[in-house]
């Protein structure tokens, strides 16, 4: 395993990096908005805004990589980003907010498209649901570690502010002295939405799915510990304790969707958000380790179900598609971002806290339904069955020139 984490593990550094800046922009903003007297309602247009610049960066950063390169376009998403925190801190207005909020969304897709062409290029079908679980947790640490900022500064202040910004800065440097090699340059950059569902139906309205699911809980999880009468600590360990859930889970999930129908997985997460939703609306716990408790047993099924979309996707994929996969899943997944807020902050005006959860509920009904109905239409593929399109290490170096493009194409040119 550390053999194929090696390459990769620069790339991986920058990712813990930026995700801990972005774990203290996701609780510090809500917070400061709040404490604003922003309503939730407002608040869900910050989430709004900052999903609809996801979904345009989803579209124009694939042209970006193709005219100068992953590297050189991560590192400008960086400084945007970094640009970004720092303007939250000068100017406190709900509409400045959400075009600022907008300039993250663009720049976070980018890097998310980025960082996960370049990991699908550096795996092979029977280790991509591994990789992909590695960098879950990556990702989920960096978001666990910048939520345990917040208690060490004042969210009135500048400084917090101040301090995303440097680390969404220093997150350009491992990447940027790293002598690992780069990923080829795109040679086209297309999009094809109606191309996406034939092959992967399930992977794309599972992002759909996951987005909304995402959209709520990024921008208005920190409302709802508000709300119930959690302190910023426990606000921060709410959030943090979903996410040692997500992270102690990620792996066995990921790992145990490598052998068999990821589908079938996809719905057993369903059925245990449901299950996790509903218990949170009819307990409205209000104690903070009761709390902690059940945000860890919900968090086991938050975060892996993004990557089981990409995985599935991707099962299906030749090399020269991964960006295009790539790209097409953020763009549903950030129009899945841009309703989830909206909806979750009506449901909250209307039936307070329980209404984050009512969202919840009905998300993952329709993620695991759909995955289920899903596994009757198309026949299941064994693992043993999907193609691998990447040549394995014993094989020859691993060179741009030396990815096989499809499983067919040496037997056919044999014939």
């Amino acid at each position: 395993m550390f053999r194929q984490l090696l390459p990769i593990a620069a790339l991986l550094t920058s990712t813990f990096l930026m995700l801990t800046a972005g774990g203290l922009a996701g609780i510090l903003l809500p917070l400061r908005a709040g404490m604003e007297g922003w309503s939730p309602t407002t608040i869900g247009w910050l989430g709004t805004g900052y999903a609809l610049a996801f979904t345009c960066g989803c579209i124009i950063v694939p042209r970006l990589v193709r005219r100068v390169g992953h590297v050189r376009v991560f590192a400008v998403l960086l400084t945007l980003l970094s640009m970004s925190m720092l303007m939250h801190g000068l100017i406190i207005d709900p509409w400045a907010w959400t075009l600022f909020r907008a300039l993250a969304g663009f720049s976070l897709a980018g890097s998310y498209m980025v960082i996960e062409s370049w990991l699908n290029e550096r795996v092979t079908n029977s280790t991509r649901g591994m990789v992909f679980s590695i960098y879950m947790i990556v990702s989920m640490l960096g978001l666990l570690v910048g939520q345990y900022i917040l208690p060490f500064g004042d969210p009135a202040t500048p400084a917090l502010f101040m301090i995303g910004a440097l680390i969404y800065a220093g997150a350009l440097v491992p990447t940027g002295l790293s002598n690992a090699q780069s990923p080829r340059p795109l040679t086209q950059v297309s999009l094809d939405l109606p191309g996406l569902y034939r092959k992967s139906p399930a992977a794309l309205i599972g992002s759909l799915l996951a987005g909304i699911i995402a959209g709520a809980w990024n921008f208005l999880s920190a409302i709802y510990g508000r709300e119930i009468g959690l302190s910023t600590f426990g606000i921060a360990t709410m959030i943090a304790s979903s996410m040692i859930g997500g992270a102690i889970f990620q792996y066995p999930i990921g790992r145990f969707s490598d052998f068999v129908d990821r589908r079938y997985v996809m719905v057993v997460a369903g059925i245990g958000g449901v299950a996790i939703s509903l218990t949170m609306i009819m307990v409205q716990p209000t104690t903070p380790w009761v709390v902690y408790t059940l945000m860890f047993v919900f968090g086991t099924v938050l975060f892996p179900i993004y990557s089981l979309n990409v995985a599935h996707a991707n099962d299906f994929a030749e090399p020269s598609e991964f960006v295009k996969i790539s790209s097409g899943l953020l763009i549903v997944y950030g129009v899945g971002s841009m309703i989830g807020p909206q909806i979750a902050g009506r449901l909250m005006d209307l039936n307070g806290p329980s209404g984050f959860f009512v969202t919840m509920a009905i998300s993952y009904a329709a993620y695991g339904s759909y995955a289920f109905w899903r596994s009757l239409r198309r026949a299941s593929q064994a693992p043993s069955e999907r193609p691998d399109f990447a040549i394995r290490p014993h094989d020859r170096p691993q060179t741009p020139e030396t990815f096989q493009l499809h499983p067919l194409s040496e037997a056919a040119q044999e014939e």
